[in-house]
């Protein structure tokens, strides 16, 4: 069940990877020129920038740098998006898409487990994004060496890494609402709020004390704290990523377990 979910999804990856190749080809290949301009894009130019728009991108440091490029330009926005879309669209086609198109109602009457359903479809998803993390990262090492970033593949690994677990989390969660709801506008609803306010709250949120708190039950706050990128891998806040993500999984299983499709 697994391989035919992948066979299923084939198109979906094929094209995700390639828009995300191309973006982060396209920005990366703009490097060298900003390198070359440190009087338009170095910090005593980006310190003019509004403040909550600093936030929002992280901080906008040195563009100038190879670290500080990668690091505001493809790991601190676009990119961890880009692959939450993506997640969310491989988690809708799991269970809430075909629930909906019926076909689900079918596969249930077979004699098939359904957590072991579930299960299979979560697997399928993990191994689905993991392809497309896999060659976007070979993409971003080419490119950063090309233009000389000198940011060095341990450093591009480990923020990617982190990329794929915040993307695994969000399309978890996206499955556990497909399961207990059996609708992917539900589904799609929940992930996209709590994304884009987890976001926000880690950004321009966390100079406000009454909602800095929040940061804890952000995943953007285990995926950027630890700065692989300057740091390396962050192992803790990974982990928690990791584990929220298998409690996710087992919600889902629970949910849809207990629940009459198509009612």
């Amino acid at each position: 069940m697994i391989s035919k979910s992948l066979r299923d999804a084939r198109r979906t990856l094929i094209w995700w990877t390639i828009g995300i190749s191309a973006f982060m080809a396209l920005y990366l290949g703009t490097y060298e020129s900003i390198k070359q301009s440190p009087e338009v894009y170095g910090p005593a130019a980006l310190a003019k920038f509004p403040g909550a728009l600093k936030d929002l991108m992280g901080g906008l440091e040195d563009f100038t740098s190879g670290t500080g490029y990668l690091q505001s330009v493809v790991y601190q926005l676009f990119v961890p998006f880009l692959f939450i879309v993506c997640a969310t669209a491989l988690a809708n086609r799991a269970l809430a898409g075909p629930e909906e198109s019926g076909a689900l109602e079918l596969i249930v009457t077979l004699p098939v487990d359904r957590r072991r359903l579930v299960l299979d479809r979560f697997v399928s998803i993990a191994l689905g994004l993991l392809a497309v993390a896999a060659v976007t990262l070979l993409v971003t090492w080419a490119m950063a060496e090309t233009v000389g970033m000198g940011v060095t593949f341990d450093r591009i690994l480990a923020a990617h890494l982190g990329v794929y677990l915040l993307a695994l989390l969000f399309a978890t969660v996206a499955l556990a609402v497909g399961a207990a709801t059996g609708r992917k506008s539900a589904a799609s609803a929940v992930m996209g709020v709590w994304a884009v306010l987890g976001y926000m709250i880690i950004t321009i949120g966390r100079n406000v004390e009454a909602i800095a708190w929040l940061k804890w039950v952000s995943p953007f706050h285990y995926y950027a704290e630890g700065r692989p990128l300057y740091e390396g891998l962050p192992v803790g806040d990974y982990l928690v990523l990791a584990g929220a993500t298998a409690v996710l999984a087992l919600t889902a299983v629970l949910a849809f377990d207990r629940r009459d499709v198509g009612v």
